[in-house]
């Protein structure tokens, strides 16, 4: 069953039998181990109603570009066939707002059941879909082990100030299998198939940035990196994982910021084969991850410079008028053209794939700071580029990684040019610790 702590109310009022109960899938799109989907056949069940499944879509999404609809369709087309197979109708629509999907069926619905994305457009369309319906609406938080307000009640300093806050309440939340609970056969529903194909040549979408030549979206494609990375890369990964010239990452960011994975499943997966809660990786998929979520929940200012501590910020302007030696505009940068070819190679490997490697996406950040002449341009381009190309940008996880390259969540080092007392590094520490003409051959190849 479900903790009730996941589960929130969002307007006054009460649940009453009607034609159906929806479930406004938007965070979480995937089938298994998610608590919102399952809440909501919980209700129908109880009520003997039908459930929809309601998509709104919108061409109009942050940033984003034809590259991150196609993945996102890809997961969504295996999301629908297996709700379809199991009774579940299906809705999706092309409207301005996602939630103008949802108030077009309320009208007939004993109740509308929301999964959660904490960025600030998600909670606005969650508060005006709380304003305009007349039936009873909550919210059940699926996308985090740890519910945010339960970890903490505000913006933490760090994962040293957060990890023992969430790890005392992992038996609590991750201590049950969260599977699709069976629909009443009295109230199973027929669907059409959606062409999926039709809904993207609908959409007027941004067409800048290339589909990846790499990644496919669903939670099949999901569960084949997971099983990889668990089989080949796991034991080897702490060991492995900044190296930018090895492939020891589990590539599953994208997956997961779409919702085609939970990272409930991947934790027990992981846990399966042996890790404990102090590996790296789980360090990462658990700490570092529902601290980002943290941030962006605390912080209204996540996606831009006034996010930062007091002492990065002071430091960073301090140092804005020292002397660059490189000075590159957005285009140079967007297309890969400065004098860094280990720079190049991290920006054409996001340009190829949608997904750059998790230490060059640290340098790349850093680089981009030395590079320009103003604080605010930089973090405006890093935003920028992030979301356009990244198939998991938009998210929080990548503006909690753009804020610390400015200091964020980090601590004060020794003060030098640019930077200040905020961490640097450089190009000399890449020769230093990995291959980098391996990596640079690598990008070439895919």
């Amino acid at each position: 069953m479900i903790n009730n702590k996941r589960i929130q109310k969002l307007n006054k009022i009460e649940i009453k039998r009607n034609k159906y109960g929806i479930y406004w899938m938007q965070a979480s799109q995937r089938v298994y181990f998610n608590d919102a989907l399952n809440y909501a056949i919980y209700l129908a069940n109880q009520l003997n109603i039908p459930l929809y499944v309601i998509f709104g879509i919108t061409d109009k999404y942050l940033n984003a570009d034809i590259r991150h609809y196609i993945f996102m369709i890809e997961g969504l087309k295996e999301t629908f066939q297996i709700l379809n197979q199991k009774g579940i109708k299906t809705i999706i629509e092309i409207v301005k707002y996602p939630y103008e999907a949802v108030i077009k069926y309320s009208k007939d619905a004993s109740f509308v059941i929301a999964d959660v994305g904490y960025t600030k457009i998600q909670r606005e369309w969650r508060s005006r879909l709380a304003q305009k319906i007349n039936c009873a609406l909550y919210q059940v938080e699926s996308d985090v082990i740890v519910p945010v307000e339960i970890a903490s009640k505000k913006e933490e300093f760090g994962a040293y100030t957060i990890r023992n806050k969430i790890i005392k309440n992992i038996p609590e939340f991750l201590g049950y299998q969260s599977d699709i609970p069976e629909i009443n056969k009295k109230i199973l529903q027929k669907n059409i198939l959606y062409d999926f194909e039709k809904i993207i040549d609908r959409l007027k979408l941004k067409r800048e940035v290339m589909q990846s030549k790499k990644f496919t979206g669903g939670y099949s494609q999901a569960k084949k990196l997971l099983k990889i990375f668990i089989n080949k890369k796991l034991k080897k990964y702490e060991r492995l994982k900044n190296d930018p010239s090895f492939d020891f990452q589990s590539n599953l960011s994208p997956y997961i910021h779409f919702g085609q994975i939970s990272t409930f499943e991947i934790a027990l997966e992981v846990f399966k084969a042996g890790i404990n809660i102090n590996h790296a990786f789980l360090d990462e998929l658990i700490i570092r991850r529902e601290l980002a979520v943290n941030f962006v929940y605390y912080n209204k200012n996540y996606d831009n410079f006034n996010c930062l501590p007091d002492w990065a910020k002071k430091t960073l302007i301090d140092h804005e008028s020292d002397k660059r030696s490189y000075i590159y505009n957005l285009k140079q940068l967007e297309n890969g053209e400065t004098h860094d070819i280990y720079w190049n190679a991290a920006q054409k490997e996001l340009l190829k794939t949608g997904k750059m490697h998790g230490y060059m996406r640290m340098y790349w950040g850093k680089k981009v700071i030395e590079w320009t002449k103003s604080l605010l341009d930089a973090y405006d381009i890093l935003v920028y580029l992030n979301d356009k190309y990244e198939l998991d940008g938009r998210d929080p996880n990548g503006y909690a990684g753009i804020a610390w390259c400015f200091g964020k969540h980090d601590r004060p080092w020794g003060e030098r040019n640019i930077f200040g007392k905020v961490r640097y590094m450089s190009e000399n520490g890449l020769k230093i610790k990995f291959d980098m003409d391996k990596y640079i051959e690598k990008v070439k190849n895919e």
